[in-house]
């Protein structure tokens, strides 16, 4: 098994460096806001994720890299050390980005070296394996993320690729809304294939009957809302919204521009123009739950999305693309996966599920202390690795966060 294990680990560390191969030199440091980390930092953090939770503890006699790492690639673990602040990451121009490679392909070896001896390989070595590649899978799609502000909020919007992308137009099923039952269902992870903390505690819920939509808004059906004046009608939005969309001059999704007249807007091929019949994507939860008030909807519990997700058999109707194949190219409008191609928001604050228990050690600060003032976002994105969609997994972010693939469907109580 730990053979298969062994080329697992290269496999996605692998993957990690081809998603940050279209990039030069300069974009590997660059941090335009505080959510941004630069992708040369997502490197060296996974990296150091191995070399400290196993290559440290776990392998006789290792040396360490570099003594300065632990402070520079700490992210957020407090009983770990001191770390470089998060808003501080873009000062990093040392190490440099070569410097970080040359510590992935060191710690690569290393970590080869340890899976390759079995009598080192214990249920707690497995677990935190498992766990180090699950973070490094969570990391490439962050990476993603940030790669897109960073070439988006560049005067010049270049293109992330050279190559490419054909899609097939299709034109948007209609949106219509299937039933769920009232009655006590179990949401929650079960079994004992991988999951996070967050998802465990299997649990029975009482729902009332309600309708959930069968795809997400699309650009085309948000456009609406704009024209309808959403953007400055106050009574859409909750107060801690109408605030943020005053604050911060909001009207229009992240990556919109307006170009002669017309509306664009940045996609990983560049500046372009707007596909309407795609979903809609790069939303707040504060823009989703004001567009759902002006239609007479509302956004779906998390435990209402988990329902409908494993009732239905799926909630996407397949109304784009199927079989985009995430490498360099990312195909933005189609649906890779059967949830949709977006992380959805639902209108459920982000809690800890009964029975929580926050595991033991370092790694009982990776969710449970998050567990505050963030919204729940269910299914996955074009960017989230093939392997790692679950329908119990639980994302979540501040509700006025949308640099992040994010988009939204309707719910309505019966």
């Amino acid at each position: 098994m730990i053979e298969n294990e062994i080329e697992r680990f290269n496999k996605i560390r692998s993957h990690t460096e081809l998603i940050c191969s279209p990039l030069q030199t300069e974009d590997y440091v660059v941090q335009p806001i505080a959510d941004v980390s630069p992708p040369k930092w997502h490197l060296g953090h996974t990296t150091w994720f191995f070399e400290n939770f196993l290559l440290v503890p776990f392998l006789e006699q290792y040396q360490l890299f570099h003594p300065s790492y632990n402070y520079v690639f700490n992210s957020y673990y407090e009983s770990v050390g001191a770390r470089v602040l998060r808003t501080d990451r873009g000062n990093l121009s040392r190490p440099t980005t070569d410097d970080v490679y040359a510590y992935r392909a060191y710690v690569n070896e290393q970590m080869n070296l340890l899976l390759g001896r079995k009598e080192l390989i214990t249920d707690e070595v497995k677990f935190i394996l498992e766990m180090g590649i699950n973070h490094e899978q969570q990391h490439q799609e962050l990476l993603v993320y940030d790669i897109k502000y960073i070439l988006g909020n560049n005067p010049l919007f270049p293109a992330y690729t050279s190559e490419t992308v054909v899609k097939e137009q299709r034109k948007a099923a209609p949106l219509l809304f299937k039933s769920i039952d009232e009655g006590v269902y179990t949401v929650g992870h079960e079994g004992e294939d991988f999951h996070f903390d967050n998802e465990k505690g299997a649990h029975k819920v009482y729902l009332n009957p309600f309708k959930i939509s069968n795809r997400l808004i699309t650009n085309k059906e948000y456009l609406d809302f704009m024209e309808a004046e959403g953007y400055t009608s106050f009574e859409y939005w909750l107060a801690e919204g109408w605030d943020w969309v005053k604050n911060n001059h909001v009207r229009a999704p992240e990556y919109w521009y307006k170009v002669d007249g017309e509306w664009m807007n940045y996609t990983f091929e560049g500046l372009t123009a707007i596909d309407w019949e795609a979903p809609v994507a790069h939303i707040s939860f504060y823009e989703a739950d004001a567009y759902a008030r002006w239609r007479g909807y509302r956004l779906p519990t998390e435990f209402e999305w988990e329902v409908a997700a494993k009732e239905l058999g799926s909630l996407d109707e397949r109304n784009f693309s199927d079989g985009a194949n995430y490498q360099l190219n990312i195909q933005e409008g189609a649906s890779s996966h059967y949830f949709g191609n977006l992380w959805e928001w639902t209108g459920s604050a982000y809690r800890p599920y009964p029975n929580y228990e926050t595991p033991c050690g370092a790694l009982s600060e990776y969710n449970g202390k998050f567990m505050v003032n963030q919204q729940v976002l269910r299914g996955g994105s074009i960017a989230t690795p093939m392997n790692h969609f679950r329908i119990t997994y639980r994302n979540f972010f501040h509700p006025h966060l949308r640099w992040m693939l994010s988009g939204f469907r309707l719910a309505k109580s019966i």
